[in-house]
């Protein structure tokens, strides 16, 4: 059953090009309610056990680099069936495939430096809310 949240990050090169308000814009005007956010900084450890999930897969090392580099904006996000809306918003992880409207045709460069991570799934969301935010940080 889908469950109301859903977790992103404005990724470090998005957060570098200076595209926090936009994205965040286009996430309040597609109806999603931000309740937890924090601008902070992966460290290269913690970017490795964020993304576990992928570390037997040859681009785990250039990904939690990149993750690694710079800031990023993290957020959990609340609305009806909020991972498939979220999925539609962002669009393809290929910003070159993504749809028209999306967060990553407008925003990223390309399939890794993509602007915004977004949960794959209800359990995934929970996951990884739970990673970045204490239950306090979360209203």
């Amino acid at each position: 059953m889908a469950t109301n949240r859903t977790f992103t990050m404005i990724k470090p090169d998005a957060v570098e090009s200076g595209y926090i308000g936009g994205i965040l814009e286009m996430i309040n005007a597609a109806g999603f309610k931000i309740v937890a956010m924090k601008y902070t900084k992966l460290s290269l450890e913690t970017a490795g056990k964020f993304y576990e999930v992928h570390k037997e897969r040859p681009f785990y090392p250039e990904l939690i680099a990149f993750m690694s580099r710079g800031p990023i904006v993290a957020a959990i996000l609340e609305k009806e069936n909020a991972v498939e809306e979220f999925r539609k918003l962002i669009g393809a992880t290929n910003p070159a495939e993504a749809a028209e409207g999306t967060i990553r045709i407008k925003f990223g460069k390309n399939k890794g430096e993509n602007a915004v991570h977004g949960s794959d799934s209800d359990e995934n969301a929970a996951i990884e809310g739970a990673f970045h935010f204490a239950g306090t940080e979360v209203f």
